[in-house]
């Protein structure tokens, strides 16, 4: 369990304290809005109204408690950055800021974020991904050049296993699992046999994992 401090309770900020009362986190959430601040209240630990570009009132949280502090003020660039800059000036220990453009990003980071996250970027180059291909159901981007795929076992695959399909060698992928009737089935063996019906979750160079998604 992890002490996170949750500073914008707009759509976004909202989601994550739920997700972050999923697991079990403590959370202290702020805004300057006091009805977004009423409507976390069922999922954080403690909530507070107030302006994160005050001085005087990030002073006033000790944020060199927390373990993270997210910034996930989205509709006023300007505060997202002077709030990131004073959590830094405070001692935090990890900073993450919310960016709705690139140009956002670059500022943040030279402003103290240790991370920057796109919601809305993100969420879109999955949809595109995902809804673009009939054999794809999930997909996660690692890096620029890596990425997982979860995509049906093509069928020239049923029936035969891991070793003599040479799946490393002949696809520079890695199988990180199989799914099959809703189990799930972690770095299966050399000796595992694809059956139908099954999904893998493979990883690797997003050159390498187009060309298999081919076959």
């Amino acid at each position: 369990m992890k002490s996170i401090l949750l500073i914008g309770l707009g759509r976004f900020g909202k989601h994550c304290a739920m997700k972050l009362n999923e697991l079990h986190h403590e959370v202290l959430a702020i805004d300057i809005d006091e009805n977004r601040v009423n409507e976390v209240l069922p999922y954080v630990t403690n909530a507070q109204i107030g302006d994160s570009t005050n001085e005087q009132f990030i002073a006033s949280l000790g944020v060199r408690n927390f373990d993270v502090c997210i910034v996930a003020i989205g509709d006023k660039f300007q505060s997202s950055l002077e709030t990131t800059s004073l959590l830094k000036d405070y001692g935090a220990k990890l900073v993450v800021a919310r960016a709705n453009r690139d140009v956002h990003a670059k500022f943040l980071l030279r402003n103290g974020a240790d991370n920057v996250v796109y919601p809305e970027k993100q969420m879109a180059s999955w949809a595109a991904v995902r809804f673009s291909a009939d054999n794809i159901f999930d997909y996660i981007q690692i890096t620029r050049d890596y990425s997982i795929y979860e995509t049906k076992v093509p069928k020239s695959w049923i029936g035969k296993t891991i070793v003599d399909l040479r799946v490393r060698q002949m696809h520079k992928i890695n199988i990180l699992a199989v799914k099959y009737e809703g189990r799930v089935e972690p770095l299966p063996g050399p000796d595992h046999v694809f059956r139908d019906d099954e999904t893998i979750l493979v990883m690797g160079g997003n050159k390498d994992l187009e060309k298999f998604l081919r076959v």
